[in-house]
C-alpha cells in the first residue's frame, strides 16, 4: 500500500502521496509520473494487460483527463478553496477561547476547566489527521473532505446546544476527530501539481493553515464583547458550512487512481476501448486496503517520530513553535489588561502574528525559487537536492527566540509602550510559518515514499503539543518568577527556544550525517544516488526492500 503524506497543523497538513527522488509529492501507487506524451486512449507503450485480457489504465495514457492538465484558473480555484477548507479547520481550533468565560459563568466551571475544550479539540485533531489519511486514496479526496467537513459541522451542534459541561467536552473531542485537515488537502496539491511546480502551492496552503489559527481570536473579541458565548460555535458551524457547500459546488475530483477508474468506465460505455480498466477496478477492496496495511500506516508517524533523528529533532522544534501560538492566545488577556485592553482591543492584538506570517509566506517566493535553481544547477548534489531547501529558514528561525525575549521584556505593563509585546509576536509569526513550511519541505525531501509518516509526525507534534500546553498556559504565566512572572515565563521559553532552533543549523550542516543514522532516510538516498536509478514512478518498494 502507498505510504500517505501528512498535512501538519495545521495544522496542522496529512495525505495520501508519496515523493520522488527529486523529493517533489507524486501520486502513489499506481499513479506514474509522465514519460511519454499522453495518449488518446492506450497505446502499445503503455498496455499493462492481465492473463484475462484486461488492460489497465495508466496515468500517461489519459494524462489530459487528469489534475495535472487542469487550467491554471481551474487550479488555483481549487487552491483557494482548499485555502478557505484549511484555515475553517484551524479557526475552529481558537474560536473557542473567546467562550471560556462564558461557559464557565453558566456552567459553575472553573475558567482552567473549562480551557480543557480548547485542548481536547487539538489532542483529538493530532490522532484524527493521522486516522484519515489512508482513506482519501481509496475513496476519493472530495467524499472524505466532504464527510470530514459534515462530522465536524454535526459536532458543533451538540456544543452550541449544551445544558451541561460534558456535553461540550464530549462535542469538542468528536469534532477534533473528525477532522481530516492536511490529510486531504495537500494530497490535492499533489494531484494536480506536477513535482517541480509544488513547492508554491505547498507555501500557499500551510499560509492558510497557521493563518487559521489567528483570524480565530482576532473574530472572537468582538464575539466575546458582543454576543453570547454559545455564537462563537454558531460561526465555527456557519463558516464550516460555507466552505463545505462552496467545495461541494465547485471542487471536483482530484484523485488519479479514482479519475482513471471514471475513464475507464467511460471508454468501455463508448466503446472506444472495452476491454479498459481503472486501477481500483482490477484489485479486490479487501486486497488493496488490509487491516495490516491500515494499523501500518497508521503507526509509522509515530514510529518515525520516536526512532527517526531528524523526524524528531525538527518536529519537536516546529511543535514547539506552533504551540506557542495557543499558550499567547491564553496569555494575551493577561499581558494586555495590563494597559486596560479592552474585549475587542485583546482580539486585535493577534493581528501582528498575522502580519509575519505575510511577511514570512511573501520572503519564501525568492527563496523557492533561489532552492530549485541550486537543485538545478547540481543534480548529483547530496546537499543540494537535501540541506539546501533549509537555507531561508538559518535565518528566519532565529526570529523565535529574538520575538520572545522582545515580547518577555515588553510584556511588563506601562509605562513600557504595548507595541513592543506586538513587534515580539510579529516577530515569532514570522518565524512559526518559517519552521513549518521548511520543515515539511525538508522531509518531504529526504524522506521521500515515508515523508508521509515523517510530516505525519511534525503534524501530530504540532497540534499535540499545541493541545497539551494550552491548559497550563495561564498557571505557567501567573506562577512562576514572582512580580515579575510575565517576563520570566516568556524567557523561560525563549530559554528553551534557542535549544530547539540551534538544532537548524546541525541539521542544516550535518544533515548527511544524521541522515546516515536514520534507516528511512539513509536508505532513500542510497537508491536515489545509485547509478541507473529512474527519476519517475513510486520507490517505495525497492526502499522497502532496502531496509529488510
Amino acid at each position: 500500500m502507498p505510504t500517505t503524506f501528512h498535512d501538519p497543523q495545521a495544522a496542522d497538513l496529512d495525505d495520501t502521496t508519496t515523493v520522488n527522488d527529486a523529493g517533489a509529492i507524486t501520486e502513489s501507487s499506481d499513479a506514474v509520473q509522465k514519460e511519454d506524451q499522453p495518449l488518446a486512449g492506450v497505446g502499445p507503450q503503455h498496455v499493462k494487460e492481465r492473463p484475462d485480457g484486461k488492460i489497465e489504465l495508466r496515468q500517461e495514457d489519459a494524462w489530459d483527463e487528469l489534475g495535472y492538465s487542469f487550467p491554471v484558473s481551474k487550479k488555483w480555484t481549487i487552491l483557494t478553496i482548499i485555502f478557505l477548507v484549511q484555515m475553517s479547520m484551524n479557526f475552529n481550533t481558537t474560536l473557542y477561547s473567546n467562550g471560556i468565560d462564558g461557559i464557565s459563568h453558566e456552567f459553575g466551571v472553573s475558567k482552567q476547566a473549562a480551557r480543557v475544550g480548547a485542548a481536547i479539540f487539538l489532542v483529538t485533531y493530532a490522532f484524527g489527521c493521522e486516522l484519515w489519511a489512508p482513506w482519501s486514496e481509496e475513496f476519493g479526496r472530495k467524499p472524505i473532505l466532504q464527510l470530514s467537513l459534515l462530522l465536524v459541522n454535526i459536532w458543533c451542534l451538540p456544543v452550541a446546544l449544551a445544558r451541561n459541561f460534558a456535553t461540550i467536552l464530549v462535542g469538542r473531542a468528536l469534532g477534533g476527530l473528525s477532522l481530516a485537515g492536511g490529510s486531504v488537502t495537500l494530497g490535492m496539491i499533489a494531484d494536480i501539481y506536477e513535482p517541480d511546480e509544488q513547492q508554491f502551492a505547498v507555501a500557499y496552503i500551510v499560509f492558510s493553515s497557521v493563518g487559521g489559527s489567528i483570524i480565530g481570536p482576532i473574530i472572537g473579541g468582538f464575539v466575546e464583547a458582543y454576543l453570547d458565548w454559545r455564537w462563537t460555535i454558531w460561526i465555527q458551524l456557519i463558516f464550516g458550512g460555507f466552505v463545505q457547500i462552496v467545495h461541494l459546488l465547485f471542487v471536483p475530483e482530484t484523485r488519479a487512481t479514482i479519475l482513471l477508474d471514471r475513464i475507464a468506465k467511460k471508454r468501455r460505455a463508448s466503446g472506444q476501448s472495452p476491454n479498459v480498466y481503472g486501477p481500483n477496478e482490477l484489485e479486490p477492496f479487501a486486497k488493496r486496503f488490509t487491516i495490516k496495511e491500515l494499523i501500518k500506516t497508521w503507526t509509522r508517524p509515530f514510529h518515525m517520530f520516536l526512532t527517526e533523528p531528524i523526524v524528531l529533532t525538527l518536529s519537536l522544534l516546529s511543535g514547539f513553535s506552533d504551540a506557542l501560538i495557543f499558550m499567547q492566545i491564553q496569555s494575551f488577556a493577561l499581558v494586555y489588561e495590563q494597559w486596560g485592553f479592552s474585549t475587542v482591543e485583546l482580539g486585535l492584538a493577534f493581528i501582528p502574528i498575522g502580519i509575519g506570517y505575510i511577511i514570512a509566506w511573501l520572503s519564501f517566493i525568492p527563496a523557492i525559487r533561489r532552492n530549485q535553481k541550486e537543485r538545478r544547477q547540481k543534480p548529483g548534489d547530496e546537499h543540494a537536492q537535501y540541506e539546501s531547501r533549509l537555507w531561508w529558514l538559518l535565518y528566519t528561525a532565529p526570529c523565535l527566540p529574538i520575538g520572545l525575549i522582545i515580547f518577555a521584556w515588553t510584556s511588563g505593563g506601562p509605562p513600557i509602550h504595548w507595541i513592543g509585546t506586538m513587534v515580539g509576536s510579529a516577530i515569532i509569526g514570522i518565524a512559526n510559518y518559517s519552521i513549518y513550511m521548511a520543515t515539511v519541505d525538508y522531509m518531504i525531501c529526504a524522506y521521500g515514499p515515508y515523508a508521509a509518516s515523517a510530516t505525519g509526525g511534525n503534524g501530530w507534534a504540532r497540534d499535540f503539543l499545541a493541545g497539551v500546553l494550552t491548559v497550563p498556559a495561564t498557571p505557567f504565566y501567573t506562577n512562576i518568577g514572582g512580580e515579575r512572572h510575565l517576563e520570566i515565563a516568556s524567557s523561560i521559553l525563549f530559554c528553551i527556544s534557542i535549544v530547539l532552533v540551534s538544532a537548524v543549523y546541525a541539521v542544516y550542516y550535518y544533515g548527511p550525517t544524521l541522515r546516515k543514522r536514520s534507516p528511512f532516510a539513509e536508505s532513500l538516498a542510497s537508491s536515489v544516488m545509485a547509478p541507473g536509478r529512474s527519476s519517475h514512478g513510486n520507490d517505495e518498494d525497492a526502499i522497502a526492500m532496502d531496509l529488510s
